[in-house]
């Protein structure tokens, strides 16, 4: 049995770690290269990073501070924020991520998906997907959750994986920074219709989120910030625990 991923993630905003609920009402956490050093050290099973205002600006990536963040590792980085062209992959690539998350540029434009796969694996190319409940659907939302784009998200994530992507960051802005536990009903939709690796993204509160996330089938990670940066939960801590529930871990 493959073993689950810890992945705490660094949502950058004019070159510092910051923090909202539901996308929103954002605070400033901490530098991005200090927090970096430390989850490499804290067990993290790897580290996302996210310019979270590149789409909505429409700005190429942060890259100078992606290659101090990239230097100062030795887990795998997946970088996202601002992707939207084959030459943006090769950019955030040559500054040492590991893989690439593309969001709104997939949604502007798909054939990106299939591009990059081609070109760099399936493994480099992270579909990663801000979903809100809308009238009862999960709708898909561009631009760091501002833009509501009337796609169903299951849909698109049956869509992207056909194309290429080899995992999926399901962003649920429903349960984002509220720390009452991961989506699980958005999640289950999601691998009721998928194979890759899924990555659960917000929620989180508390160890026991962990715990409960990880008896889903089909979730292969949980993705969090707010807990991990303010020391709420410690990485190394969870992952113990984790064992002790019988989840499969690299402790």
């Amino acid at each position: 049995m493959l073993a689950k991923r810890i992945i705490p993630c660094l949502d950058v905003k004019d070159g510092r770690v910051v923090k909202g609920t539901k996308f929103e009402s954002l605070r400033d956490m901490a530098d991005p290269v200090e927090m970096a050093q430390f989850y490499n050290g804290s067990g993290a099973d790897e580290l996302v990073f996210y310019d979270i205002t590149a789409s909505a600006e429409g700005r190429d990536l942060f890259t100078d501070i992606l290659r101090r963040v990239a230097s100062e590792i030795f887990i795998p980085l997946t970088v996202g924020g601002g992707i939207r062209t084959l030459d943006d992959f090769d950019r955030v690539l040559k500054c040492g991520a590991d893989k690439v998350s593309v969001n709104s540029g997939a949604i502007a434009d798909p054939s990106i998906i299939g591009a990059a796969a081609k070109k760099y694996g399936d493994q480099c190319v992270v579909l990663s997907m801000d979903v809100k409940r809308v009238d009862g659907q999960f709708r898909l939302f561009a631009k760091g959750g501002r833009e509501d784009t009337g796609i169903d998200a299951i849909e698109w994530a049956v869509r992207g994986v056909a194309d290429g992507a080899g995992e999926i960051v399901l962003n649920s802005i429903d349960t984002d920074g509220v720390k009452q536990g991961f989506d699980l009903e958005m999640l289950d939709a999601l691998a009721a219709r998928v194979s890759v690796p899924i990555i659960a993204s917000g929620g989180a509160g508390k160890m026991e989120d962990f715990a409960e996330l990880f008896t889903h089938p089909g979730i292969d990670a949980g993705l969090a910030a707010s807990i991990f940066h303010t020391r709420q939960v410690d990485i190394k801590e969870l992952k113990r625990y984790l064992r002790a529930q019988g989840v499969e871990m690299r402790v």
